[in-house]
């Protein structure tokens, strides 16, 4: 069956901010990169959700497209789990699903010049894969004859959160796919009802498979000036290896629009003359959800006999139906039913179950009185390991720096602050100044202020030193990189 398809080119889209699952997920490290529920990140689950089934011509590596904050996170993760050369796309403003998916669709394969593309958001949850499998192999069939394919997922209940697809008869020959027939914004719930019951709606699950040629002749058609600034910013794209950077003058005049709005919804009637414009929605039941708040997430994760999910150090008691999650220190529970914990090192949520809808309300005022409580985390990851923020004040920040077997921190300069540095585990190469030697445990060393200097792990284990810092100014943007491997300059 396989041999007899087209391949399949995935396209994978990385750059949403999930701010209804702070503060969890931030600016920094949105909820694509998280680990939420099963092993591994959101990201990771769906990459890894391409491999396993013989009857699924996967082609490439996946093609990601993203922003230069998460880029590094996103290779780092893919690589993780065996994918050794994705694609990444780093757009210099977002823009949306169409212009993503247009700028995938000019990326320049070494084979196979008009794949079928499976696109799919980096941060839903799908806990059927076999049941995946299956409707991409016949949203392929599809896709390969011409049409652009949906896929709509069952509704399990009544949701209010969710657009609709309006669905008709069967296809062709197949009893499948079947046409599509309209589109409906999230309902009320007497709505909600009536779609679950007459079984002509389905969840919009927001992802789509067409050939390449097919997408690229439809925006052409209907969003003309999207099809032209991503064609000329792909084409003056800066490239190192596999990353690939539109022109950010000709992108930034980018009307933004979703894949839905641009063209789908302008094919709600398929037309027999031409194939190429038509469409199909294949349903989808493999316990699907977009992981879209803390009550979607409680969900879609397996209970326990209380009705309590929780992640991290948690101890519950006399406790039922609530979500604890902690991503650092121990959260206990005691007489509480139907809520929603969420702590972080420099966060806490309680929330009612039911009142998670609104959490949006609640972030808006979070961000009014400190911006950074919704842009980053205390525990901040880079391309060399990552840092935790310890304890700051007037003139000093002390932060906890692990430095990943091999790996090293830019050669850099600061402004405004000197460092001390303290081993606490494993061997660090120091560069100050002209002066490049080792510190092991227990030792240290001081950067003054306007000193070049770098840190870098020679060894096979960790680095960790503490760091002191001290000066007028203590911002992240007080660095000067002078040599950076990760290309950050």
């Amino acid at each position: 069956m396989a041999e007899e398809m087209l391949p399949i080119q995935p396209v994978i889209l990385a750059g949403g901010a999930g701010v209804r699952l702070w503060p969890a997920s931030r600016r920094d490290r949105p909820k694509q990169l998280l680990e939420l529920v099963g092993d591994g990140s959101l990201l990771q689950q769906t990459a890894l959700r391409l491999r396993g089934s013989a009857d699924m011509p996967i082609a490439h590596d996946p093609i990601v497209v993203t922003n230069e904050d998460y880029r590094l996170a996103v290779a780092e993760q893919l690589h993780e789990v065996g994918f050794e050369s994705p694609c990444l796309i780093v757009e210099p403003a977002g823009r949306n699903t169409a212009p993503a998916l247009t700028l995938a669709c000019y990326v320049p394969l070494e084979r196979d010049a008009d794949p079928v593309l499976l696109v799919m958001a980096a941060d839903h949850l799908i806990r059927d894969t076999d049941a995946f499998h299956r409707a991409v192999v016949e949203g392929a069939r599809q896709a390969a004859a011409g049409r652009t394919v949906l896929f709509g997922v069952v509704p399990q209940r009544p949701e209010t959160g969710y657009g609709y697809i309006h669905v008709g008869s069967p296809l062709g020959d197949t009893p499948t796919a079947k046409a599509l027939l309209g589109f409906a914004e999230k309902p009320d719930i007497a709505t909600a009802h009536g779609y679950v019951l007459d079984g002509a709606h389905l969840w919009n699950s927001g992802m789509f498979m067409m050939r390449r040629s097919v997408w690229l002749r439809a925006i052409e058609r209907h969003r003309p000036a999207i099809s032209s600034v991503c064609r000329s910013a792909m084409a003056k794209t800066a490239q190192g290896g596999r990353t690939l950077r539109p022109d950010a003058q000709l992108f930034i005049s980018c009307p933004a629009e979703s894949i839905d709005c641009a063209v789908l919804e302008r094919m709600v009637i398929p037309r027999e003359d031409r194939a190429d414009l038509g469409a199909a929605v294949i349903p989808l039941d493999c316990g699907w959800s977009d992981v879209g708040g803390w009550r979607a997430l409680a969900e879609a994760s397996p209970p326990d006999e209380a009705g309590n999910v929780t992640r991290g150090d948690v101890i519950l008691e006399d406790t039922k139906g609530t979500l604890v999650y902690s991503d650092s220190r121990l959260v206990a529970t005691l007489g509480v039913e139907d809520l929603v914990v969420v702590d972080t090192s420099d966060a806490l949520l309680v929330a009612g179950r039911e009142h998670t809808d609104r959490l949006r309300t609640l972030v808006a005022r979070v961000e009014g009185k400190d911006p950074s409580l919704t842009d980053r985390h205390r525990r901040q990851y880079r391309p060399w390991g990552r840092f935790d923020l310890i304890d700051s004040g007037e003139r000093f920040q002390v932060k906890h720096i692990v430095v990943a077997p091999g790996a090293s921190l830019s050669l850099q300069v600061h402004h405004h602050r000197a460092e001390h540095w303290v081993v606490v585990r494993g061997v660090a190469e120091v560069t100050c100044g002209d002066r490049i030697f080792q510190l092991r445990e227990d030792e240290s060393a001081y950067v003054p202020l306007g000193t070049p200097h770098r840190l870098a792990n020679p060894g096979t284990e960790p680095l960790e030193i503490i760091e002191v810092q001290s000066g007028d100014y203590l911002g992240e943007d007080d660095i000067v990189r002078l040599e950076d491997r990760y290309g950050r300059l």
